[in-house]
């Protein structure tokens, strides 16, 4: 396969180009649309098939509407006129099902001091809750004097807010993607090409995505990971080939015989590396949350359209530009990186090589100890949801949320919805059951439970807490450990999260090991030893855990909020670690693939064992680090996102990175590579003829005489 990339490179490059240009264009017009194709609905966060879920649908089929209030319009009650022509709205709308409240809807509507009151709109059970919410506000913001605001319009408004922090964040990224990699490369044109291989693999993406979108419904967040993952990964690989090619311009000169080169060397270790990310995805695959499978499904498109981009693209471009690609480099840079090059026995990451493996035992010891210090916070994590505190101060929505907190009885929180299974005729026993649940730990009240038809009760419990506050996350497992009249099933935002993280909990185990079978046997192709993908899985577990740590130091505990922009939750929404766990896993691997291929070849040209490692280190140091560099700014910069939990996502794949880059490259590698010396490639018999028929193989004839 590689032989034959390399060959279409060298033998049609203009044609490639040219294809790639028609594509490029196709792509842009058929994948741009496809923000506004994505599921948007607002249980991208929920198992739609626990018993949440269940109790929710219960009540709907008994009803034939929603079993809340998905739209709040908060007004002055004062301002009859704002109250009037909002209700109105809210009434001549077919999807509405009943609207609520008002003055004289009942205390629970009127603030503590009089002076403000509240409709809740139902919507029928088979309405489009998005499409709904959305031509009402378009309506209801159009009204003086009212405040729009419940979950309907609070995820919405995340939405919005996400979609223009990615245009934020790409702003920002660009720039200083194209400085750092003027820097790492020292000429324009270099620099420009991972550029544009993230471009190229973005729009692929989307398109791509679009596609399966009209099978399975995908999350609007994925296209956020589309954008810095997508743009992060293409440069990785972009470095990689393009660093790997002026080394064989070097040695050989330009023509077909570098590029083949390349992508024999180079190429191959970057398909083995997409593959790694991709399996990454794999994993999240098997949660049922569609926010996390929907990322799975990003990483894994995301990786292996880099990779191919990355494959096809580069190899033609390096053939018509062959010298030029290190065109518009002053003489200064080209001097330098010819010094660079030149001392490559001596340079500073050799050096640095040298210097961890004199001392190996103190610097492994000191390198675990760091990372295992940063990650000792991460047990005391607590885990929170999503609702409208996430936004940013001043949205509409968060508005009302806070409003409804503060400044009336009784609608602080959701109520958790009970769905009773039992006949009309078991009312005092509903009633006693309700009575029961009424004084839990954690209950304010309970409402009088109301017989729905189809032999369903529906009994709302009303927290004296708020949604996502432990104590009524706690209630809602007291309410279930209560014998009912009937089959009980226990609903409402509150119950949503506590089965959310029960299914993250449940299916963990199944995620981390295809992560880890698939990490083993891709370094041990690569590498033909069980040590060495050994330790590299402990090293990933070091580098996760260090970053967990961090996140829970900075978002947890609420440091460094007027830095980064945010309002502390007291804890990391749930889905994030899982999320950030397999990616970061998968990147962790990366890196290593790109570090142990350089290590395994120049083993395999003879050097002895710490040479190899210093010369493998030399060659990937600097490329490395800056890819790392590169891949935090261009995931980094969604940590000016104003929605708390994607800011969570761009700091820890920053640190995560960089922790990895440094730490477990520069300390942890090198010396544990030392302390082993040859048994880091030890394997069985039977797995070394494995790897012998199957493993990666990069070894190649000596380079053509270059006149």
């Amino acid at each position: 396969m590689f032989t034959a990339l390399a060959r279409l490179a060298t033998s049609r490059p203009k044609r490639v180009l040219g294809i790639t240009v028609v594509f490029f264009a196709l792509a842009g017009v058929l994948g741009g649309p496809v923000a506004g194709l994505l599921n948007t609905d607002n249980d991208s966060f929920s198992d739609t098939g626990a018993s949440s879920a269940q109790a929710i649908r219960q009540v709907e089929n008994a009803t034939g509407q929603k079993a809340a209030p998905d739209l709040i319009v908060l007004a002055d009650t004062a301002d009859t006129g704002a109250i009037d022509e909002a209700g109105s709205i809210l009434e001549d709308d077919p999807d509405v099902a009943m609207v609520v409240g008002g003055p004289d809807g009942g205390p629970q509507f009127v603030s503590k001091d009089g002076s403000q009151t509240y409709l809740a709109a139902i919507y029928a059970a088979d309405a489009d809750a998005d499409e709904t919410t959305e031509h009402l506000r378009d309506q209801l913001e159009r009204v003086d004097g009212v405040t729009v605001g419940g979950f309907g319009p609070a995820y919405q408004q995340v939405n919005e807010q996400v979609e223009s922090d990615l245009l934020t964040a790409e702003l920002i990224a660009f720039p200083l993607l194209f400085l750092v990699s003027l820097w790492v490369f020292r000429s324009a044109v270099a620099a420009l090409l991972p550029l544009l291989v993230g471009g190229l693999t973005i729009v692929t993406s989307m398109l791509v995505i679009r596609g399966i979108n009209e099978v399975v419904d995908i999350s609007i967040f994925a296209l956020n990971l589309i954008t810095g993952l997508g743009l992060g990964l293409a440069i990785d690989y972009s470095l990689f080939l393009v660093s790997r090619y002026r080394e064989e311009l070097d040695r050989v000169g330009p023509g077909a015989e570098a590029i083949r080169r390349t992508v024999a060397t180079a190429g191959r270790t970057v398909a083995f590396s997409a593959l790694t990310v991709a399996g990454a995805g794999l994993a999240l695959l098997v949660f049922p949350l569609r926010f996390l499978y929907s990322m799975g499904i990003g990483v894994t498109i995301v990786a292996l359209v880099s990779a191919a981009v990355s494959l096809i693209v580069l190899p033609s471009l390096f053939a018509v530009l062959e010298h030029r690609v290190n065109s518009l480099a002053p003489k200064r840079w080209q001097r330098a990186r010819a010094a660079e090059t030149a001392a490559e026995a001596s340079g500073f990451w050799f050096r640095l090589a040298a210097f961890v493996m004199r001392f190996p035992v103190a610097i492994a010891l000191s390198g675990a100890a760091i990372l295992l210090a940063f990650g000792a916070p991460f047990l005391g994590v607590k885990f929170t949801g999503v609702d409208a505190g996430v936004l940013p101060d001043g949205a509409t929505a968060k508005v009302v949320d806070e409003t409804l907190r503060t400044d009336f009885v009784g609608a602080e929180s959701t109520p958790i919805i009970v769905a009773v299974e039992a006949p009309e005729s078991a009312a005092s026993d509903v009633a006693a059951y309700a009575t029961e649940l009424g004084g839990l730990p954690g209950a304010a009240d309970v409402l009088e439970p109301r017989f729905l038809g189809s032999d369903t009760w529906q009994v709302d419990v009303v927290p004296a807490a708020t949604t996502l506050d432990e104590q009524t996350l706690d209630l809602v497992g007291d309410i279930r450990d209560v014998d009912a009249p009937g089959t009980a099933l226990v609903g409402g935002p509150s119950a949503e999260q506590v089965d959310q993280v029960a299914s993250i909990a449940a299916n963990i185990p199944l995620a981390l090991t295809i992560l880890s079978v698939l990490t083993l046997v891709t370094l041990f192709l690569l590498t033909g030893s069980v040590v060495l993908p050994v330790k590299a899985l402990i090293m990933n577990v070091l580098t996760i855990g260090a970053t967990f740590g961090i996140l829970v130091l900075i978002f947890q505990d609420g440091r460094f909020e007027g830095f980064l922009d945010y309002t502390s939750q007291g804890a990391l929404e749930s889905s994030q670690p899982v999320f950030l766990f397999a990616v970061v896993f998968g990147l962790s691997t990366d890196y290593a693939v790109f570090l142990l291929t350089r290590i395994k070849e120049a083993r395999d040209n003879g050097a002895g064992e710490r040479e190899a490692v210093a010369l493998g280190l030399q060659r990937t140091g600097r490329i490395v680090t800056a890819a790392a560099l590169l891949f935090a700014i261009a995931l980094g910069s969604f940590a000016t996102s104003q929605i708390i939990f994607i800011k969570e996502l761009g700091v820890g794949t920053a640190l995560a990175v960089l922790i990895d880059a440094t730490i477990v490259r520069a300390m942890l590698v090198p010396s544990l590579m030392a302390l082993l010396g040859r048994r880091n490639w030890w394997a069985p018999a039977p797995l070394r003829r494995l790897h012998e028929r199957f493993g990666l193989d990069e070894s190649l004839p000596p380079p053509a005489t270059h006149p």
